[in-house]
């Protein structure tokens, strides 16, 4: 288990994380709010991730959102302060665009488990992750045109790449509202469950990953990123960590395991 203490500073009302196993799960917990996105706690995603990122105990992170909603996206009820004119919005923006590439360029498995309404910067979130599964009573929305802003070029590439480039246009072009079903079809969504069984088939999946070897899935995670990209950056990182994995001691162990006929033991090294 993390020692919880040891993470600093405090993270702000509303986001708080627990750990199970090598599973880390990330709320965002404002259940009177619809579970909305501060200000503060967009600055902390990216800190507490990169923490996340160096715990050897940890090997997947599941965002949920606490009750019965994933989240409404930014607290649109902070923006006559934060996002008042040209200069705030953009620093706002800056804050956003860092949160989401931090789950992006998040080096282990990240998934999201939807459940009732998903909008907005939360849509961008979930967008961000590997994953994504829903309960048959989620819905999606990215409202940023009814509200008169645009939405972050950067971020904008994870919608693209979760739906299909028609799909990102009839969201942020009109605003509409679709259920688990029209997401699922988008490619949005890896399943659909009953809301009961969301969190049981989510923390299934977490076990199988969790019992492979990290280097491995940490060297496919940025192949695939590599293969979408096509940027040299990410060709070479792949093409490294892929190398890296025939030298590691879970290498060793997965053929000893294979030839003893038994279950591996993956350490990480």
């Amino acid at each position: 288990m993390i020692d919880l203490s040891e993470y600093h500073p405090a993270l702000p009302e509303g986001l708080h994380f627990t750990h199970s196993g090598y599973t880390a799960t990330i709320f965002f917990d404002r259940p009177a709010r619809k579970n909305a996105i501060t200000a503060s706690m967009w600055a902390a995603l990216p800190q507490l991730l990169a923490f996340l990122d160096q715990e050897p105990g940890v090997r997947v992170v599941v965002f949920q959102g606490q009750g019965s909603d994933f989240s409404a996206g930014a607290d649109i009820s902070e923006f006559e302060t934060v996002r008042k004119d040209a200069d705030t919005a953009r620093t706002y923006e800056a804050q956003n665009v860092e949160a989401f590439a931090a789950v992006r360029t998040f080096s282990k498995p990240t998934i999201a488990a939807i459940q009732g309404i998903c909008f907005g910067g939360a849509f961008g979130i979930a967008a961000a992750c590997d994953l994504r599964l829903a309960s048959d009573n989620a819905s999606f929305c990215v409202p940023a045109a009814k509200l008169g802003l645009a939405y972050p070029r950067q971020a904008m590439s994870d919608i693209v790449e979760a739906t299909s480039p028609q799909m990102a246009r009839y969201l942020t072009f009109t605003g509409a509202v679709i259920d688990a079903e029209a997401a699922f079809k988008a490619g949005f969504l890896l399943e659909i469950t009953r809301g009961e069984l969301l969190a049981e088939r989510v923390s299934a999946i977490c076990e199988q990953m969790s019992g492979n070897a990290p280097l491995s899935i940490m060297a496919s995670k940025r192949a695939i990123r590599a293969a979408i990209t096509l940027e040299s950056t990410d060709i070479d990182q792949a093409n490294r960590l892929g190398d890296h994995t025939f030298e590691s001691a879970d290498y060793a162990e997965g053929r000893a395991a294979f030839r003893e006929k038994r279950k591996p033991n993956f350490n990480g090294t």
